[in-house]
């Protein structure tokens, strides 16, 4: 009887291990290293520098506690006025470097002749994140000006195809759009 309950302990151990083992690796975060191309017969909303150009790419690195991106918008013609980046408004100048640890990174901004700062942030939800970036600066007329993006970023089950549901709100009003990439 002693060695059927031994028996039992073990048994239920192990499974108890076990369980706990596919827990830690399903939990395990997604990774959305490397270059990506957007497919823009894929993508939606796209703004019209991104439309217009040639090859857009972002270039992710990531590690434990950062993502870093660069995107980057080659060939065709600027909009009048700007505009690019990571779904609409200004691209940010270098890559992108958000705390995977979801603590805010704050920085000043340089929009030429006007200084601000920027906020980021992201927050994991399942194997999708949401990475969140408001910026704010004082116009030449004296006014404060806000914009906010947020992406949510997501890959497919192979990890060749990565989509961005992209929020921006400024001036221009709301825009969304979604973009997908390919590895």
């Amino acid at each position: 009887m002693e060695d059927f309950r031994m028996r039992r302990v073990f048994l239920i151990a192990g499974l108890m291990t076990a369980f706990a083992v596919a827990v830690v690796a399903s939990s395990a975060a997604a990774n959305f290293a490397g270059t990506w191309t957007l497919d823009k017969t894929k993508s939606q909303g796209l703004s019209p520098r991104m439309a217009g150009a040639d090859k857009v790419t972002w270039t992710i690195t990531q590690d434990a506690a950062t993502i870093s991106i660069d995107s980057k918008v080659e060939g065709g013609q600027p909009p009048a006025g700007g505009g690019g980046g990571m779904g609409g408004g200004r691209p940010p100048a270098g890559p992108t470097v958000y705390k995977l640890d979801g603590s805010e990174v704050t920085s000043d901004v340089n929009f030429g002749q006007a200084t601000g700062k920027q906020t980021l942030k992201a927050t994991w939800a399942g194997d999708a994140l949401e990475l969140s970036r408001k910026t704010s600066f004082t116009g030449q007329d004296g006014t404060e000006r806000v914009s906010t993006n947020t992406q949510k970023l997501s890959l497919s089950g192979d990890g060749k195809v990565l989509t961005a549901a992209v929020h921006s709100e400024g001036r221009g009003g709301p825009t969304d759009s979604t973009l997908v990439f390919n590895k």
